[in-house]
């Protein structure tokens, strides 16, 4: 027996002016707009008479579900909104586990060479990946930072929490920035479940990174037509306990072969099958 299919329901949005900001210092405007109208709702089948189809989400959340939330909200009456699925059924969606892969180095030491050659090998796999990369993401979500120490710090605040994002929905996210700040690193490490949060330190000398200068960087730091450079007249401050740690020897290994040392972590660890 098949269950009965509705074929219509009326489904009123309905949009009113002064809504209810949250916080004091948010200033939003909207336009008052009525908009009613029918949808149709797609049949219901089933091969069984017997089953019901329930649409209610549990609510409910524990209070250890809220361990990899920075914290932060200036708004008293946010709530968590739990969903019924999690990350664990996307991993096995994707048969893989999120993580974040966060690529850190001077300029000029390979990141984002090595995050291209990463992401390709891994697709190769049939993995899906994602690369936040410091200076695409300047020009969108965070274009509007400088690189004073404050807003550097900001640029990667934003970075870990969209990285953490990647990572809960099951991607494996890998994040090619700069980060000269230990303690900007180390808060992005801190929101993630333990494990997840892989850093690959490029440990490069700023003697070769100047001498590739890709982009004429340093050369117009040494000229001072940019300050606040790192490795220049801005300090980087080096990891102290890297997952990965690639350092180039008298001869620069290639990109693919430093991509590798990479996936063998993730295959050791268990991220590549869900």
């Amino acid at each position: 027996m098949r269950a009965r299919a509705v074929s219509t329901a009326k489904i009123s949005f309905i949009f009113t002016s002064s809504p209810t900001v949250r916080a004091p210092t948010t200033k939003l405007r909207f336009t008052k707009c009525l908009w009613k109208t029918t949808l149709p709702l797609a049949p219901v089948k089933s091969t069984d008479a017997s089953r019901t189809l329930s649409h209610t989400v549990d609510t409910t959340v524990k209070p250890d579900e809220h361990a990899f939330t920075n914290g932060s909200s200036l708004h008293t009456n946010v709530v968590w909104h739990k969903c019924s699925v999690e990350k664990n059924d996307r991993q096995e969606l994707l048969n893989q586990k999120g993580c974040v892969i966060w690529i850190t180095g001077l300029s000029g030491s390979g990141k984002s060479t090595v995050a291209c050659a990463l992401t390709r090998a891994l697709h190769a796999r049939g993995k899906l990946t994602y690369i936040l990369d410091g200076d695409n993401v300047r020009h969108g979500l965070n274009c509007d930072l400088t690189f004073k120490a404050e807003d550097r710090a900001e640029n990667i605040r934003r970075i870990g929490e969209v990285a953490k994002l990647f990572a809960d929905a099951g991607v494996i996210c890998i994040a090619s920035v700069i980060s000269p700040y230990r303690k900007d690193r180390d808060a992005c490490r801190s929101i993630l479940p333990d494990g997840d949060f892989i850093e690959v330190f490029m440990d490069i000398p700023l003697c070769v990174c100047e001498a590739r200068d890709p982009k004429g960087l340093y050369k117009l730091a040494r000229t001072g037509k940019i300050k606040g450079f790192t490795g220049i007249d801005d300090p980087y401050e080096a990891p102290l306990n890297s997952e990965i740690v690639i350092q180039q020897g008298e001869v620069c290994p290639p990109p693919e072969a430093m991509a590798e040392i990479v996936i063998s972590y993730l295959e050791a660890k268990g991220y590549l099958h869900a």
